[in-house]
């Protein structure tokens, strides 16, 4: 080994050694050098091209050289750059990111108990009780229910012929203007050709359709049932990770039955309770009910299930947010809201087929869930563990791009003839340069 001013070289590679040189290492000689390199070039020349190039890799093996280089600015400059790799692998990848764990996505069921009573006094309806199986249509439905707020009723339909509802493609001075068997996109029934009066005022092309057509130009105002906000829902989730074969739902159990009849989420006084008031829940998505029920919407409710199983399994426990997903654009309200067409059907006394058509308003909320259980596995941390070892040689190379771009004109090559660095110049901390003797 041989040491010049601030430099230390270990130089294994023998033929970039020159002869001279070899003379100084401790405990070599030319000789072996030669005898080396002598039996070599037998076992090369002995052998085919190929058969030497397929020899050469599988035998021989090659060291990088290592330089010792004693500067405080990239020492410092080194050390720096790996505290960095250490903050990110320590802090960032197991600490936040948690890399010690094997995760596992939630497998989630729900079911939906909707609860309560309204009233109306209206000159279609008269003074009439609505339950449960009146405003919530359809009675199940995939992780989502439906009630409805607002209502435009057409009795005692019959199919017959009638007089269309009056718009730019229907209103008609003569049968000239009605095409016979002609069924507009927003038609209500099929033309029959003829152009009947439909008030006093204004002719239509007369359909043939369920009669009197609905006219829903007009939207009630305020909500049919309005009185929907003091309804509650009680939500029951079931969560299941199967990778850890864990499993619980959002009736936790410190909840008793006596608890469960009196409570209403709150988020503040009772976060774990399943059971929520509809005007609540649109109140909490920053949204008025009163306004909302006119032209109907959809609300999400979000339950949340992000588990440590490294922790007790009481930590484990839903976290609920609200949210209304079909944003209005006031600059741009085109089709707002949420509606459906629903008919019950009978006879009437003269055996007749009639209908009653309503045009239901309503919210819709769907329920999304989310989860994913992190637990502690050796397989991911060994894996955590290398990568962040391995970037740690990062900081090495960060140094190498840095001596070699910003000190590369303290080093020189001196003998050109063996092409590779032999003796160097530094420069040092005080900033005068210093020659090897």
């Amino acid at each position: 080994m041989a040491v010049r001013g601030a430099i230390q070289l270990r130089p294994f590679m023998w033929e970039m050694i020159p002869d001279y040189r070899l003379g100084h290492m401790s405990g070599r000689s030319s000789g072996f050098r030669d005898s080396w390199l002598a039996q070599r070039a037998a076992v090369m020349a002995g052998s085919g091209g190929c058969c030497a190039e397929v020899y050469s890799c599988i035998f021989d093996y090659n060291t990088p050289r290592i330089a010792l280089i004693k500067s405080r600015k990239v020492g410092l400059l080194n050390r720096v750059i790996q505290l960095l790799i250490l903050a990110y692998v320590i802090g960032w990848v197991f600490v936040w990111e948690k890399g010690y764990q094997d995760f596992d996505s939630v497998v989630s069921s729900v079911t939906l108990k909707v609860k309560g009573v309204a009233v109306t006094n209206t000159s279609d309806l008269g003074y009439r009780i609505w339950d449960v199986a009146d405003y919530v249509l359809p009675a199940q439905q995939e992780n989502a229910f439906f009630v409805m707020t607002n209502l435009i009723l057409t009795p005692n339909q019959t199919q017959g012929r009638c007089p269309e509802l009056p718009d730019t493609s229907t209103v008609c001075i003569s049968d000239q203007n009605c095409t016979l068997d002609y069924v507009g996109t927003h038609s209500n029934g099929v033309q029959t050709g003829r152009c009947v009066a439909y008030d006093k005022s204004v002719k239509t092309c007369e359909v043939k359709a369920w009669c009197p057509v609905e006219n829903d130009t007009t939207v009630p105002k305020p909500a049919f049932l309005r009185a929907a906000e003091n309804f509650t829902v009680l939500i029951k989730n079931n969560i299941w990770y199967p990778k850890f074969n864990f499993s619980k739902r959002n009736i936790l159990q410190n909840i008793s039955a006596e608890y469960l009849k009196n409570c209403v989420y709150d988020r503040e006084k009772h976060p774990f309770c399943p059971i929520f008031r509809l005007g609540s829940l649109v109140e909490e998505a920053g949204e008025s009910f009163k306004d909302m029920a006119v032209l109907g919407g959809v609300m999400g409710i979000q339950i949340s299930w992000n588990c440590d199983l490294d922790k007790k399994h009481t930590y484990c426990v839903p976290k609920y947010s609200i949210r209304r997903l079909d944003n209005r654009e006031f600059d741009h309200n085109v089709s707002p809201g949420y509606n459906f067409r629903f008919a019950k059907y009978y006879k009437d006394s003269n055996d007749v087929e009639s209908r009653t058509l309503m045009k239901i308003y309503g919210i819709r909320f769907d329920i999304l869930v989310f989860g994913t259980a992190g637990k502690f596995d050796i397989i991911p941390t060994m894996i955590n563990i290398g990568s962040g070892v391995a970037l740690l040689g990062v900081a090495t190379v960060l140094c190498d791009i840095i001596v070699f771009h910003c000190f590369k004109k303290r080093y020189y090559y001196r003998e050109k003839k063996y092409k590779h660095v032999e003796d160097y110049e530094e420069l040092g901390d005080n900033g005068t340069y210093g020659s090897n003797p």
